[in-house]
């Protein structure tokens, strides 16, 4: 159970306080609204970049890091399709300094040609290196296009494209600051060895003169029920073939969320889940194979991934995931491995509540979501699963007609010609 208490300024922004006095530490951590899922069309990127120049200076800080570190402070972001999220960990007696640091930024980020220049660079480098230069590095860039035909996240959070980035100019980045970066935009959450009184004098100092900015209202298109099985396959230079298979699935807060999370994980959690016991140990067909969701707030992807080992054709690979697919479909899953998965969720979700920067994340994540009450009603969420839904959902989601599979073949690999059968 994680207790906070929670109060609003006039300007919008939302403020969750956790209190946590076993600790000599302090964290300050901000959620924007905003994620790749916001951009233009013609200028995908920006909110990953903004990640980048938020760290660049503001008008009254020109080195951010330099005071932090000074207090014995870290801090560090994130960017993803759906959300931006900056933190501070530091220790509390020096509270004070995330909020300037923090509150800086948010009235009056640095906008400068150099600036955009340096970060712009970072970006582009990163671009090159982790999706265009690393083998499988651009599987988002051709999965999310295969899987989403109007919504926004059919690009990645870096980007459609690398021109967007070198495109950027500055009065675009300012614009996109504006809309998105603002008090009635974020959620702050204070957590450690702080008093809810003084996080709220210090909130009202700091952020409390801060506009509120113009609201933003998210009106997205909709991805459309998929009804055709879509494929795509590419030759690369990737030491082995590798499958993934893609399936819509509702997003973050639909009913069906819990279901199939642990519906992954009966699939594919440790050594003793199904493809791994039946693909990779028992009847070898893969190095390796996973089952993952994307956790989106739309509609989300449910992931399939393996690589096939040496002498194993595509098809046969392909055919053996479907066939487990078609077991959890058919079968109801015994009481006993049900049980085994959501005793691993429940550890898991206690885990988490251990580490005072998790705590804040998810705390800012489910206020997002609608109310940060419901972190504490995750767990038994889990727990109420039953097999019959696990059934139900398995026979929605793994249907020919709702896949889209991507298959990298090995550049001078020869593809076994015989589909071997048992």
């Amino acid at each position: 159970m994680v207790k906070f208490n929670r109060f609003k300024l006039d300007n919008g922004l939302r403020v969750i306080v956790h209190e946590d006095n076993t600790t000599p530490m302090a964290v300050l951590n901000i959620l924007y609204d905003v994620g790749a899922r916001d951009e233009d069309p013609d200028q995908t990127g920006f909110a990953h970049l903004f990640e980048h120049l938020m760290f660049g200076g503001s008008v009254n800080i020109p080195h951010y890091d330099g005071p932090l570190q000074r207090v014995g402070g870290e801090n560090n972001a994130f960017t993803s399709n759906d959300i931006t999220n900056y933190y501070i960990t530091l220790p509390s007696t020096n509270l004070e300094t995330a909020f300037w640091l923090e509150s800086d930024r948010m009235l009056s980020l640095a906008f400068s040609e150099k600036s955009l220049e340096v970060q712009r660079n970072v970006v582009i480098e990163e671009f090159k290196q982790r999706y265009l230069n690393q083998p499988y590095g651009d599987v988002w860039l051709r999965l999310r296009p295969l899987v989403y035909k109007n919504h926004p996240y059919q690009w990645a959070t870096i980007g459609k494209t690398i021109k967007h980035i070198e495109d950027a100019k500055i009065e675009d980045v300012k614009a996109f600051f504006k809309k998105h970066y603002n008090p009635q935009n974020a959620i702050m959450v204070v957590g450690g060895n702080v008093k809810t009184e003084e996080v709220k004098r210090l909130a009202e100092k700091w952020f409390g003169p801060i506009p509120a900015g113009e609201k933003y209202n998210r009106n997205l298109p909709q991805e459309a029920p998929q009804q055709e099985e879509r494929r795509e396959i590419v030759t690369a230079k990737v030491p082995l073939n590798d499958v993934y298979i893609a399936f819509q699935m509702e997003g973050r807060m639909d009913k069906s969320y819990h279901i199939i999370e642990l519906m992954s994980d009966i699939l594919s959690r440790g050594n003793s889940s199904r493809l791994y016991k039946s693909l990779v140990k028992d009847k070898p067909l893969f190095s390796e194979v996973h089952a993952y969701i994307t956790g989106s707030m739309d509609k989300g992807m449910f992931v399939l991934e393996g690589k096939p080992l040496e002498g194993i054709s595509i098809e046969q690979a392909e055919a053996s995931l479907w066939q487990e697919l078609e077991k959890i479909k058919t079968e109801e899953v015994p009481a006993d491995e049900l049980t085994k998965v959501k005793n691993k969720t429940e550890s898991t979700m206690v885990f988490s509540e251990m580490s005072l920067l998790d705590k804040a994340m998810n705390l800012a994540n489910y206020e997002l979501m609608g109310d940060a009450e419901e972190l504490n009603h995750e767990t038994e969420k889990f727990l109420a699963v039953t097999s019959a839904q696990i059934k139900e959902e398995a026979n929605k989601l793994f249907r020919k007609e709702n896949s889209s599979t991507l298959i990298y073949l090995a550049e001078g690999v020869e593809e076994p010609k015989e589909v071997v059968t048992d």
